[in-house]
This record gives C-alpha cells, structure tokens and sequence, in this order.
C-alpha cells in the first residue's frame, strides 16, 4: 500500500470526507513537500479503496447543477482502520532507500567537465535554497490554519535532508574545485 493511501486512510480516522476534503487537508499538511503525493490520485485512489473494504461510501451526491461534479463522501471502514494499523506500524520500523535521481547523476559525475560539473552543484545548491524557502512557506501556511503540530516534524525532517544535501553539495564543490573528485 503506497504512502498516499496511508495518508487517505489516516485523514479519514477523524471522521467522513468527500474527495476535495482529504486533498485540502494533505496540502494543508504540506504533504506533497515529504510525502511525494500526487493529488490527482487521491480520487482513484478513495474509489479503489471503496471497492476493497477499506472504505465506505456514506453520502453520495449527484452532479451539481451547471455541470459540476458530485461529491461522495468517504469513510473509513474496520478493515481500512486495520489496514492503517497495520501499515503504519510497517512505516514506522521499514528502511526504504532514498530514490533520488540525484544519486544516479553523482554516479556519472565524472563524465561532465568540471566547468559543468560546478554549474550543476551550484544549480542544486541554489534548488535546494528555493526547497528551504517553499519548507518556510508550508509551515507558516499550516501554522495560520491552525493544522496538527506533529505535521511540523515531517517538514522540519525534510528541511534537515535539504540540509544535509546542501552541506554536502559546498563540501563537493570544494573538493571539485581543487580536483579531488571526481
């Protein structure tokens, strides 16, 4: 069970939502900043849900007028509340390997002149400055919502990788710069 539908699932323990409800509450969270969600899949992924028991339609309202869509709001069946024990406890205790593309042009890097090479550690440096910035804006957004402050460790989680990339990014363009590596 992919991270997104825990977070569904998880959202849900507080009580019945419809779609556009559990979006809002993950951006509000910030979690597409460390969660890698993808917002589009929330409603494929409530129905696929609701289709395995782990989910209950309670309310379901046709199209609105004007052409809208309708609403069916979802809550959290026993199964899907034993699915997200279950599940996050395995997230709590599995070690995932990070898969950053990152990692793949490191293992190249000596295949780019230096010249290029530097541009590209700068480049990053500079992403990841911006990532800290957008960090800063998420929880200032979710502090003014008044959003749980345990979703603050996630973000200041992600701020630490940030940073310890970032760090390790000066360091190389160092070690670059007086062709110790690559």
């Amino acid at each position: 069970m992919s991270s997104t539908r825990v977070l569904i699932l998880g959202v849900l323990l507080d009580g019945p939502l419809h779609g556009y409800e559990v979006r809002k509450t993950l951006e509000l969270w910030g979690a597409q900043h460390w969660a890698n969600v993808a917002f589009g899949s929330i409603y494929h992924a409530l129905g696929k849900m609701a289709q395995e028991g782990l989910l209950e339609v309670v309310q379901s309202e046709g199209a609105a007028r004007g052409g809208g869509r309708g609403r069916t709001v979802y809550a959290i069946t026993p199964e899907g509340r034993a699915e997200f024990d279950r599940r996050l406890r395995e997230h709590w205790s599995e070690i995932m390997p990070i898969a950053d593309p990152f990692l793949v042009a490191l293992t190249f890097m000596d295949r780019l002149p230096k010249a290029d090479l530097l541009a590209a550690v700068r480049e990053r440096s500079e992403r990841l400055r911006e990532g800290f910035a957008m960090l800063e804006r998420a929880r200032d957004a979710k502090r003014a919502a008044d959003a749980p402050r345990h979703v603050d460790e996630c973000l200041a989680l992600t701020a630490a990788e940030y940073r310890a990339q970032l760090e390790w990014l000066e360091r190389a363009a160092e070690r670059i710069d007086r062709d110790e590596i690559p």
